[in-house]
């Protein structure tokens, strides 16, 4: 009855004390079958496709215009397929689309799945910084992720990165511009853009690394393609759209 609430009826802002993305490159055939019909993959040299994990650091989230006071303050992970959509007006746009979604807060595993179609789930989440390094894990969740927090100038790809050099893995550093959820049964894509200022991706040197719900989805050559970090950036989210979409006839309707 209410299903159209998960469709962003509202925009949401943030501030991101921090999001440390990692981006893994998979050969493109391996993980095309993850991705709804209405969507392509964002594929690097005609053979990589992504998948990013992001970890999201934020503070006062709560709809546009609200005051602070009003806010909340989560953590935030997601992981995410890199993609395509030429909408309506034959814009081609690159964006990501959401495989699985947790966060450290029952309250925004509630509102979350209310007003989104992210499906969050509660975990537990474990942070340690110390020695120059940052650690971050979860037992539920089962990943683990340890950066050098020393240098973000003199640090070198990723051993077996597609890319020749951090201009170029610079590309692939999420989040993008938007965020897609399709309705294959009624032919309707969701488009969600996020507004952000002075996005500087940092370079991260990544000393561990293992995600478990990457390992369970039985990937050949999964190879850690780069790892960003942004810090202290304002954020928001537009209210969402809806357009129809055909790919048979290669039509695009807003509705």
């Amino acid at each position: 009855m209410f299903s159209f609430l998960k469709n962003h009826p509202f925009a949401v802002e943030a501030f991101f004390e921090s999001s440390l993305v990692l981006t893994f490159a998979v050969p493109k055939e391996q993980i095309r079958h993850l991705l709804p019909e209405c969507l392509e993959l964002d594929v690097f040299d005609n053979k990589w496709g992504f998948i990013a994990v992001a970890m999201v650091q934020t503070k006062s989230l709560r709809p546009k215009g609200f005051p602070r006071m009003f806010g909340n303050d989560f953590f935030l992970i997601g992981y995410r397929v890199f993609v395509r959509f030429i909408n309506e007006a034959g814009k081609n746009l690159r964006g990501l689309y959401i495989l699985k979604s947790e966060t450290d807060k029952r309250k925004m595993e509630f509102f979350g799945n209310i007003f989104t179609h992210y499906n969050y789930t509660t975990t537990d989440i474990c942070q340690i910084r110390q020695n120059g390094t940052t650690e971050i894990w979860s037992n539920k969740s089962d990943f683990l992720i340890r950066i050098d927090n020393s240098d973000h100038d003199n640090i070198s790809l990723p051993v077996g990165s597609p890319f020749a050099d951090w201009k170029e893995a610079r590309r692939y550093a999420g989040p993008l511009p938007f965020t897609f959820t399709c309705n294959s049964a009624e032919k309707r894509i969701l488009i969600i853009e996020g507004v952000r200022e002075n996005w500087k991706p940092m370079p991260v040197k990544v000393i561990d690394q293992n995600f478990s719900f990457i390992n369970r989805l039985k990937l050949d050559d999964v190879r850690l393609a780069n790892a960003f970090i942004i810090r202290d950036i304002p954020y928001y989210w537009k209210k969402g759209k809806i357009e129809q979409w055909s790919k048979k006839e290669e039509n695009f309707k807003v509705s």
